[in-house]
């Protein structure tokens, strides 16, 4: 369909997210029904299987070793309790489970062997998995393939622009690189964002245009809003306002027609009425479960009742892309090369990150 643009600029994604509300939910919910089922909503799970302790300096981010907050940091999952997890997750209703670890970049080893064995672990109880592991190599990205991998999350963030105001232990250009590196395998890509961090409107529409660049267009966005947690650099951040996360699913829709549009962190602070107001605007993805690896979420009883409601359906397994089958470790074409790539460390500072990671030391003094 001619909708599917990959030359978007800015100031036409401004135009979009600046349209009147009733204007802009008409034209992005038509749109949604052109790409996809409206009344069909993808339910997944999201697992932390290493908590904490992560060396980057996310200025959004409990998990960063360098801030005091209150997050309690875990080892790596085991495979038997991963499985048990993602049993609990396909029985309440997710199709797909996505497992975190807090890491900056995959290290061949064998941490990461185990988390291969997690993924064939999941993909043979016919469910989707995803991982986001940091940034990763060609080579990583092909092991992680061959072990049944069916989508990589890697968020951009935010506009390029604004991502020096947000992170400094790691470049913008890292976060594309990674992504060009799953897309040389037959893993479905997941990127989107973060709205809430002090960004402009440009920035938001620079970030999605951005995603709109990539081609094919990521098969799943998640668009964030900042849930802040205090100790970290952006704990004062005010909520995200609904008809703000409304407008930028809406315009996300629009410019991403087929693209799984996902509510991901800050649904706690959306009401039921907003929810369905960003289901009407293309959403068609949500993360289900009590947590969001550190952050708050809502119980996926409330999700299945508040689906009941609204007359929506979940989403069965494997809809969009068939199943890949996961090679086992002993018949594997890819093995680990030890790898130690270097991955950008600019060298700039940002403030009210140093600030916190003082007040952090101060703490523990």
């Amino acid at each position: 369909m001619t909708e599917i643009r990959h030359d978007w600029t800015k100031e036409e994604i401004l135009e979009v997210y600046n349209k009147p509300l009733m204007e802009l939910l008409y034209e992005a919910s038509t749109m949604h029904r052109k790409y996809h089922d409206p009344n069909t909503v993808q339910v997944s799970t999201l697992i932390s299987i290493k908590t904490g302790g992560c060396s980057e300096d996310c200025g959004y981010c409990p998990q960063a070793a360098r801030y005091h907050t209150n997050v309690e940091g875990n080892d790596l999952m085991t495979v038997n309790q991963v499985k048990a997890q993602a049993l609990r997750a396909k029985e309440g209703g997710s199709s797909r489970v996505c497992m975190g670890a807090a890491w900056r970049n995959v290290k061949d080893g064998p941490e990461f062997d185990q988390v291969l064995e997690m993924v064939r672990s999941i993909n043979k109880l016919d469910m989707e998995v995803c991982c986001t592991l940091g940034m990763v190599t060609e080579n990583q990205a092909k092991r992680l393939a061959e072990a049944g991998l069916y989508a990589y999350n890697h968020n951009i963030d935010t506009s390029e622009d604004y991502y020096d105001d947000v992170i400094s232990t790691r470049a913008f250009k890292d976060r594309v690189d990674t992504i060009e590196n799953v897309r040389k395998t037959n893993v479905t890509v997941c990127s989107g964002g973060i709205i809430g961090m002090g960004e402009s409107l440009e920035d938001r529409a620079g970030m999605l245009e951005t995603l709109t660049r990539f081609s094919p267009h990521p098969e799943s966005v998640p668009i964030n809003a900042l849930v802040a947690v205090e100790g970290t650099p952006l704990e004062e951040q005010p909520p995200v306002n609904i008809f703000e996360m409304v407008r930028m699913v809406a315009t996300a829709r629009i410019v991403l027609p087929d693209s799984q549009v996902r509510l991901s962190a800050g649904r706690t602070q959306m009401s039921r009425e907003g929810q369905a107001m960003c289901f009407f605007a293309g959403a068609n993805s949500i993360f289900a479960g009590d947590k969001l690896l550190t952050t708050p979420n809502p119980d996926i009883n409330e999700d299945m009742k508040m689906f009941e409601d609204l007359g929506l359906n979940t989403q069965k397994p494997f809809f969009k892309h068939e199943q890949r089958e996961s090679v086992e470790a002993e018949n594997s074409q890819y093995q680990s090369l030890g790898e130690k790539p270097k991955w950008t460390r600019p060298d700039h500072k940002i403030e009210r990150n140093e600030q916190k990671k003082q007040e952090a030391k101060e703490i523990r003094a």
